[in-house]
């Protein structure tokens, strides 16, 4: 099983197909300056060394092409761009791995996955508020992308992919420095935001996350790093976001952003884009709909 996975990203097919799927979602060249529209020429050409490099562990992620992009109130947000080989590997290993992670992932994690988007996301956020459950516990993950812990990441990770070589080459994916502003950055922690395989590492670590939740039987919402909780009471709420709290803290090292987490009730809440307000009908109190 283990020399198995690295053949099956490897397989001619699969690396045609992640090809095909870099190329499809355009995007700039990194710090080796080749572009998407140069990547089936090059794989056509270097297809047999390159997969030889990845089997023997001798292939080294280049550096990230740091890009800062802006993200509203004068904030920027820092977007990591691979090289478009280093996509088309991760998107190879993405195929193949996210099979393997798919059925396990929570009902209630919508985002970066197949089949689910923000609308049924904001849809059970709605169901939720209109059964009652309208003290809503919401907590920012500080810079959750720029905080992941490697180590701890690269140990759920590896409880499924147990291959050796997709395991060195995530890790060194993981730790490639990033290039800002005509300097090279060490990274010790963070997924980079903009690589193919981001989504799915930020999944797997949020996805401890999601069973914490569930086995507090909670009711909850997840798209990406925007998750809510909804409750009864107030006292309910405050009590099982204190437990969430403690356990982001300790067990995955994630930072709360305490300025923007709190008790919310729906007219105050807003949830990937979305608000609530109540609806007017004579004899219907307390229920909401969505707005934009």
């Amino acid at each position: 099983m283990r020399e198995e996975l690295i053949e099956q990203i490897l397989q001619n097919a699969n690396l045609t197909k992640a090809c095909e799927e870099v190329i499809r979602n355009k995007g700039a060249g990194g710090v080796d300056g080749m572009q998407v529209t140069e990547l089936k020429k090059y794989l056509d050409q270097h297809r047999g060394k390159l997969s030889q490099q990845v089997r023997n562990c001798q292939y080294h992620a280049q550096p990230i092409r740091g890009k800062e992009i802006p993200k509203g109130k004068g904030k920027t947000r820092l977007l990591g761009i691979p090289t478009v080989v280093d996509r088309m590997l991760q998107q190879a290993v993405l195929r193949v791995i996210s099979l393997q992670y798919e059925m396990a992932f929570s009902s209630y994690s919508y985002g970066f996955r197949p089949r689910r988007n923000i609308i049924q996301a904001t849809s059970k956020s709605l169901n939720y508020i209109n059964s009652g459950y309208q003290h809503i516990v919401e907590i920012d993950l500080k810079g959750f992308f720029d905080e992941v812990d490697h180590c701890l990441l690269l140990d759920l990770l590896y409880r499924k992919v147990k291959c050796p070589v997709t395991m060195q080459l995530v890790r060194r994916w993981l730790r490639a420095p990033i290039w800002v502003n005509g300097k090279l950055t060490k990274r010790r922690k963070g997924v980079p935001q903009g690589s193919p395989i981001s989504p799915l590492l930020s999944n797997i670590m949020l996805h401890e996350l999601d069973t914490e939740m569930e086995r507090q039987g909670l009711r909850f919402v997840r798209y990406a790093d925007d998750f809510s909780i909804y409750c009864k009471t107030k006292s309910e709420a405050r009590e099982k976001g204190n437990k969430i709290y403690l356990f982001l803290r300790d067990k995955l090292k994630l930072p709360i952003n305490r300025d923007k987490s709190g008790i919310r009730r729906p007219v105050n809440f807003t949830i990937l884009g979305y608000g609530f307000v109540p609806t007017y009908q004579k004899g219907v109190k307390g229920q909401y709909q969505l707005i934009v």
